[in-house]
């Protein structure tokens, strides 16, 4: 049977995930690139770009402005299954935007940690 949120596990993901928030609002590019698996099969759709394998991901980081990254996020959800996957998304609007992002990352534990597999952010329209 799935153990689902096992309370450990929720929050070593927790953790990271946190991690991962704070590194994106500082541009700390270098834990952004510890966080996500060092894989070819890595993925990472963004709001206007598709990345495909962590030196993809890497080299957008490296270009990428540093400026406007501040945010509010406005929901969280993590999910753990059993002691090695897990699903973390959140709901934000970024500084001086009403426009609501989403972000879904895939988490999976590996020998050097848990780390993003898989990513997606998008951005809703605004109300008409």
């Amino acid at each position: 049977m799935m153990e689902v949120n096992l309370p450990e596990v929720l929050a070593e993901v927790s953790g990271q995930f946190a991690r991962y928030e704070q590194a994106l609002t500082t541009n700390d590019v270098a834990v952004l690139d510890e966080l996500f698996w060092d894989s070819p099969l890595t993925l990472r759709y963004g709001v206007g770009e598709n990345l495909y394998g962590h030196p993809a991901i890497r080299q957008f980081r490296a270009v990428r402005p540093a400026q406007g990254l501040q945010r509010e996020v406005l929901r969280t959800v993590v999910t753990t299954f059993g002691r090695d996957f897990a699903t973390a998304n959140i709901e934000f609007r970024r500084e001086g935007s009403t426009r609501i992002g989403r972000q879904s990352q895939t988490w999976v534990r590996t020998a050097a940690g848990w780390r993003v597999v898989a990513a997606h952010v998008s951005l809703l329209q605004p109300p008409a």
